[in-house]
Formats: C-alpha cells, sequence, structure tokens
C-alpha cells in the first residue's frame, strides 16, 4: 500500500529534485497534488517551476495548487542569489503547457484532508510553512487529520544560512513555523544539520548524471548552476541537497537518526531572528515537539536517489 502525500514547495532546484524524487517512487508514495509557497522565488514563479517539473517528469496529473504569496507577517524573503532568476537556472525548461488547478492551495488541503480517513495523508514542506500555518488557523480540524509532517526547515549546530543564526524556509516565515511548532502536530524536522552532510561531490554528481535520461539531464544542469554558491560559500566538496531528504526519508527512514526534542521559533528578536532553538542536549523542561534528525547515511540517500531517478528511463 502507497503512502499518500501532499507536498508544499517552492521551487529551487533543490524543491524540483525532491519533487523528482516522490514521483519517481509510485510504488511507494501517492502524490495526491503540489501546494505551492513564495520563497526561494516569488509564488508565480514557484508555481510555473511545479508545473514545469510535473512535466518534466510525465506527470501532469499531479495537481498544482498556488498558495501563499508572502508570510503572515512582513515582506516576502527570495533567494535569487542562490537558485537565480527563475528559480531553476541551469536547464532551461520550456513554458509549461499545463496550468495551475487553483490558486487556493489552503482549499485544496482541507479538502483533501477531509476527503482521506483522519492519519491517511502526510504533508512533505519543502519551503516556508505559510500555506500550513494558514490551514491551521483556518481549519483545524483539517489541519488534525493529517498522518504527519515532514519538513526541510531549521538548524541547531549548523546555525544559520540566511542570517546567522536563522535558515531560509524559517527565516522567511518565522510566524508561520512558530504556529506549526506550537500545533502538536506530528513533526519530523530535516536541518542544515542533516542537509550539510549531503555533498554532492564529484562522484555523486558523475552518478547522477550517468542515469542518462531527460530527468537526470536536467537534474545535472540544475546541480552544477545550484551548487556554485554553496561551493563559494563553504568551501567544502560540493554542495548540500537539501529538500530530498524529506522524500528520502519517507522511503528509507533507515538511512536517519534524530531525537524527539523541544523546537522552538524566535519571532523578536532582530538578532535571531528566524532561529530556531532546538533543545538538543534537553537541557530545558520544555516538552518535546519534533523529532529532529541529526545525522544521515549520505551514500545510502545517493544510492536511493540514483536508483529512484532510473526508474524514468533511459531516453532523452
Amino acid at each position: 500500500m502507497t503512502r499518500p502525500i501532499i507536498i508544499d514547495t517552492d521551487p529551487g532546484q533543490d524543491d524540483a529534485v525532491a519533487v523528482c524524487l516522490a514521483l519517481a517512487a509510485p510504488d511507494a508514495l501517492t502524490v495526491l497534488g503540489i501546494t505551492t509557497v513564495a520563497g526561494n522565488v516569488p509564488l508565480a514563479l514557484t508555481t510555473i517551476n511545479a508545473l514545469k517539473t510535473v512535466e518534466l517528469c510525465g506527470r501532469t496529473d499531479v495537481p498544482i495548487h498556488a498558495g501563499a504569496a508572502g508570510p503572515l507577517v512582513g515582506e516576502a524573503v527570495t533567494a535569487e542569489h542562490v537558485h537565480g532568476r527563475t528559480g531553476l537556472d541551469g536547464y532551461d525548461l520550456p513554458t509549461p503547457a499545463i496550468a495551475a488547478a487553483s490558486s487556493d492551495a489552503v482549499g485544496f488541503l482541507r479538502e483533501t484532508l477531509e476527503a482521506h480517513p483522519p492519519g491517511a495523508v502526510t504533508l512533505c514542506c519543502l519551503g516556508p510553512l505559510t500555506n500550513l500555518a494558514l490551514l491551521l488557523k483556518r481549519h483545524p480540524d483539517a489541519a488534525a487529520r493529517l498522518h504527519s509532517v515532514v519538513l526541510m526547515g531549521g538548524a541547531y549546530f549548523e546555525v544559520g544560512n540566511i542570517t546567522p543564526a536563522a535558515e531560509f524556509n524559517i527565516y522567511a516565515d518565522p510566524e508561520a513555523a512558530a504556529k506549526v511548532f506550537a500545533s502538536g502536530l506530528e513533526l519530523t524536522v530535516m536541518p542544515l544539520d542533516v542537509t550539510h552532510q549531503l555533498l554532492l561531490t564529484e562522484a555523486r554528481k558523475s552518478a547522477l548524471a550517468a542515469i542518462g535520461n531527460r530527468v537526470s539531464d536536467v537534474i545535472d544542469g540544475w546541480v552544477n548552476f545550484f551548487e556554485r554558491f554553496d561551493l563559494d560559500k563553504y568551501g567544502a566538496d560540493g554542495a548540500p541537497l537539501h529538500d530530498p531528504s524529506v522524500i528520502a526519508y519517507l522511503l528509507q527512514p533507515e538511512l536517519f537518526s534524530g531525537r524527539h526534542i523541544n523546537v522552538e521559533i524566535e519571532c523578536e528578536s532582530p538578532l535571531t531572528r528566524g532561529m530556531s532553538v532546538m533543545d538538543w542536549w534537553r537541557v530545558t523542561d520544555r516538552k518535546p515537539n519534533a523529532q529532529v534528525m541529526g545525522s544521515v547515511d549520505a551514500d545510502g540517500f545517493y544510492a536511493l536517489l540514483c536508483e529512484r531517478l532510473g526508474h524514468f528511463g533511459g531516453g532523452r
């Protein structure tokens, strides 16, 4: 039996790779739909990029629903300096022939959750948590029907990648993140502490390129563009591939290990706004509210990614 999931995302090259990985695993995951949010680039572009990605994968049956164009409070923060002007710089995909199914992501989430048994659907959050926070605010009974939420966001030992203290997805809407972490939903978190272990070394990039199909060709272009920023910033052996960790966790949870701890989101301080304060060492009496991953088998992750992307076939 496959696991029904909804992907909430702001593509971004690594988000798009995560979508490709999910669509390459129909024996394990049923993608009920994709909701988009402003994040890496503005909402209009994240929606176009989601449409391009499902077209690339030959899965135009998966509906795309546009969501929040900005955070709950303040102005939108974007990351073109990382992802390029389009968010998918590195491979020029054609203008999508399909259109978004709606501009009401929250309505789609509510309707889909109400149409499935309680505890059936997992929400995969790859960007700012605005859409989920709005669902919690407007339709709390529907949100309570979620099986769980698996999200990429936050950091502790790796601190910040957009400010000295904050990871981008949380910083882009800390009020939304605070609402999600206070919600009581079952949360599994892939922070930078895990994703910075998933480096696209030359050997791993070569393995991806060697798959030799249309999807792997496009991903090769995406990651070659995407990595230039992180290589310069961190001086590591490769750029981290963040968001596919969420999908990999659903496919092979044994690749990951972590702790059930308390996570609070800082929303007030001008110095640490958006910081995810993780009680990793359990030094407070705050109640645990999230399963936070701390380590990953990186070789196993890339073996899974290459094996699954090979399911798209060898044609270009």
